[in-house]
C-alpha cells in the first residue's frame, strides 16, 4: 500500500489520532471469525505471526495454484516483481525478491560481512543477520538502546570507521517496539551512508500508525547508499510461506541477488501476489492488531507493569522476574511468549494475538505473577 493511500485509511478508519478501531471495524464489515484454542495445544504469542492469514483471497489463490507446482516460478516471480516496483515507487531492478526478509537479511550480513567486514547495530535488536554475519568473521558494533529503549543514533555515529561497512537499523525495533524520530533517521542516514552502507529493516513498518512516516525506501529512490527489507510474515499474514524483498539501487540490489541462496517457491509468490491486491485483509489485520495491543495495555496497567508504547504487533514490558524463569511458567499456562533479549532479561516481549489468545495471555500472566 503506497504511503498516500495509507495516510487516508489510516484517517478513514480512525488509527491515527483517536485510534478508534472498533468503528473501524465495524466500517469495513469482514467476516474473519476468532480461532478456536485448541486443549492440546499452546497459544504462540511468542514468534508476532498474524493468526487471522492468510487471508480467505489468499489461500483461494494458493490452492488454484497447486497445478503449476511442477513448473518453475520464473513467471510467477516477474509479475511478484512488477507489483513490489509499482508498490515501492521504485523501477524493478530495484526489486530483491527473498525467502522471508530474513533471507534477504543474511545476503546482505554476507555481502557486507565476509571477511572481517565491520557492522554497527542497537543492543538489542533483531538479530538474524549480524549472527549470520559472525559466522563468516564479521565484527559486530552492538551499541546499547538509550534510556527510551531507542537506538541511540549518537552513539552508533560515533562507531564508523574506515573499515565499517554496513549499518542496520531495525525500526521499527524488534524487541522493543519503539519508532525512531523520522527526522532523526533521515539525517543519521544522508550523514553517513557515504562512509558505509546502511540497511533499514523495516518488517513492522506497516504497523507503524503516524501516517506520514517515511519509508527509507524514499532516500533509495535519491540514488543514496541505502538497502530497505519488508516482509510479507507480518501484516498479510504469510509468515510460514517465507517471502519478503529487499529494495535498493540496481547496482546494489545486483549484488545482493548474488548472495540470494534459497529463494521462494510459486505459491508463496502467488500468495504475496493476491495479498497485495486485498486492501480488506490488510486494514482488517492493522485494526485488529490495535485492538489486541489495547487489551494488553490495559492488562499491564491494571498490574503496574510499565511497557514500551508499540509501533509493531507485539508488546516489551518489565515483567520484574527473570525472563527465564517467566518463559517456563507461561508455558505451564499454556501460553509462549518471546525469548530472551540480552541485556533486558527482565523484560519480556508479547506478540498480539487473537483476542481470544490476548486475553487467555492476560489471564495466565494474573496467575503467574500473583
Amino acid at each position: 500500500m503506497r504511503n498516500v493511500d495509507r495516510r487516508q485509511w489510516l484517517k478513514t478508519v480512525g488509527l491515527s489520532g483517536s485510534f478508534a478501531f472498533l468503528g473501524g471495524l465495524e466500517a469495513l464489515a469482514l467476516d474473519y471469525p476468532e480461532r478456536p484454542i485448541l486443549a492440546d495445544n499452546p497459544i504462540r504469542l511468542s514468534s508476532n505471526e498474524n493468526p487471522y492469514g492468510p487471508s480467505k483471497k489468499v489461500r483461494n489463490v494458493m490452492s488454484n495454484t497447486f497445478d503449476d507446482a511442477c513448473r518453475y516460478p520464473f513467471n510467477a516471480l516477474r509479475g511478484l516483481v512488477s507489483m513490489i516496483a509499482e508498490k515501492e515507487g521504485v523501477t524493478k531492478d530495484h526489486v530483491v525478491v527473498t525467502g522471508g526478509s530474513t533471507e534477504g537479511l543474511k545476503a546482505t550480513g554476507l555481502v557486507y560481512g565476509l571477511g572481517g567486514g565491520e557492522i554497527i547495530a542497537a543492543d538489542p535488536t533483531f538479530q538474524a543477520m549480524l549472527r549470520y554475519a559472525e559466522t563468516f568473521n564479521a565484527h559486530i558494533h552492538r551499541v546499547p538502546l538509550d534510556k527510551d529503549m531507542q537506538h541511540d543514533l549518537v552513539e552508533m555515529g560515533k562507531r564508523v570507521n574506515n573499515k565499517t561497512r554496513l549499518i542496520f537499523i531495525c525500526n521499527p525495533n524488534n524487541p522493543t517496539g519503539t519508532l525512531l524520530d523520522a527526522s532523526s533517521l533521515r539525517n543519521f542516514c544522508t550523514s553517513y551512508d557515504d562512509q558505509a552502507m546502511i540497511f533499514s529493516d523495516e518488517a513492522y513498518y506497516d504497523f507503524i500508525t503516524e501516517p506520514d512516516y517515511p519509508s527509507m525506501v524514499e532516500l533509495v529512490r535519491e540514488g543514496r547508499n541505502i538497502i530497505v527489507s519488508k516482509t510479507f510474515s507480518k501484516v498479510y499474514g504469510l509468515a510460514g510461506l517465507r517471502i519478503g524483498y529487499l529494495i535498493a539501487r540496481p547496482d546494489i540490489a545486483s549484488r545482493l541477488k548474488a548472495a540470494v541462496m534459497a529463494n521462494t517457491n510459486i505459491l508463496a509468490m502467488e500468495a504475496a501476489k493476491e495479498a497485495l491486491r486485498d486492501p480488506d485483509f490488510y486494514k482488517y489485520s492493522l485494526l485488529k492488531n490495535e485492538e489486541a495491543k489495547s487489551l494488553i495495555y490495559s492488562t499491564l496497567d491494571s498490574m503496574g507493569l510499565p511497557y514500551v508504547p508499540s509501533h509493531t504487533n507485539f508488546v516489551f514490558f518489565k515483567s520484574g522476574r527473570p525472563i527465564q524463569d517467566l518463559i517456563p511458567a507461561m508455558r505451564k499456562e499454556g501460553v509462549l511468549i518471546g525469548r530472551p533479549f540480552p541485556p533486558l532479561y527482565d523484560w519480556a516481549r508479547i506478540s498480539t494475538g487473537t483476542l481470544e489468545e490476548v486475553t487467555a495471555f492476560t489471564n495466565a500472566l494474573r496467575r503467574v505473577l500473583g
